[in-house]
């Protein structure tokens, strides 16, 4: 794992679906709905949603103002569009109660147990409570405040608006975030540069300044070519893309992730180097 420079993060910024939602909550309902092929659905429905948007990014020449996205749809019709090719491309009869049944569980995913627990420790460290670490402590300038007071959150999503908000709100996420950010506002999806430059904006800092959670190797990729400090949220265990960039850390939970926070260091002092903190595992607890 390559060395971080990093200093107490000013904000941490999470990809919301598959990172903090699990987007294979669907397979119950899609199993009810077609006996033993509610898995296969859920996989294949999530592959071409991520195709259709960075195919659909691709194809147009945005500047990141949103001028040039003539091929944008929002988030919520490219979902819709990857469950009917799905459906089609694994035969099955996909009707309109089944379709509407299948989209209401995606606009109301489940979290991840442990989501919750870890932003509200993160939270209350910057409300006031016990710090999160002791890196997290101790910083004096008023460049440094997050650093004393717990890093800024966010949500950065290539989920549109309406999304995200009935996704916070169902998943018992409400007040945890200072942003919901959706790239909607620049009609560019994830990896291109201008959707994560929304966080830079949002919070006023540099790149580097900015910890970048993520589930998915191809968005924590391109988050770090930006230039965001990178967490690897690697739930599904998977082999490390073949696109010669590494995160900064990788874990397998959030306590992975707090565990990582804790390696950056206060203001002023060097940070030690980044590692890979699923082995810390049995330090930092089990996953809440």
């Amino acid at each position: 794992m390559s060395a971080t420079t990093t200093l107490s993060p000013q904000a941490v910024i999470f990809d919301a679906y598959g990172t903090l939602f699990d987007v294979h909550s669907v397979i119950a309902a899609a199993e009810q709905i077609f006996p033993g092929r509610g898995d296969a659905l859920s996989q294949l429905w999530r592959q071409k949603q991520i195709e259709y948007t960075q195919l659909r990014t691709l194809a147009d020449t945005s500047t990141g103002d949103g001028e040039g996205a003539a091929h944008y749809r929002p988030f919520w019709d490219i979902t819709l569009d990857a469950l009917r090719f799905s459906a089609k491309k694994l035969q099955l009869t996909l009707g309109r109660t089944a379709e509407k049944r299948l989209m209401d569980e995606y606009a109301c995913l489940s979290a991840f147990p442990d989501a919750v627990p870890a932003l509200r420790a993160l939270r209350a460290s910057g409300d006031g409570g016990a710090p999160l670490t002791a890196a997290l402590r101790g910083a004096s300038s008023a460049r440094d405040n997050a650093a004393a007071h717990g890093p800024g959150l966010a949500i950065l999503s290539n989920g549109n608006p309406q999304m995200l908000d009935v996704a916070v709100k169902s998943a018992g996420m409400s007040g945890l975030f200072d942003h919901v950010l959706s790239v909607d506002a620049v009609r560019a999806y994830k990896p291109a540069p201008a959707a994560y430059a929304l966080g830079t904006r949002a919070f006023g800092a540099a790149a580097r300044e900015i910890v970048f959670v993520s589930s998915n190797g191809w968005d924590v990729a391109g988050a770090t070519w930006f230039g965001f400090t990178t967490f690897w949220l690697n739930r599904q265990n998977a082999p490390l893309e073949e696109l010669g960039v590494t995160p900064h850390g990788t874990g397998a939970g959030m306590s992975d992730l707090l565990a990582f926070l804790s390696t950056l260091a206060p203001a002023g002092r060097p940070a030690r180097a980044g590692r890979t903190v699923a082995a810390s595992r049995a330090r930092a607890g089990k996953d809440a």
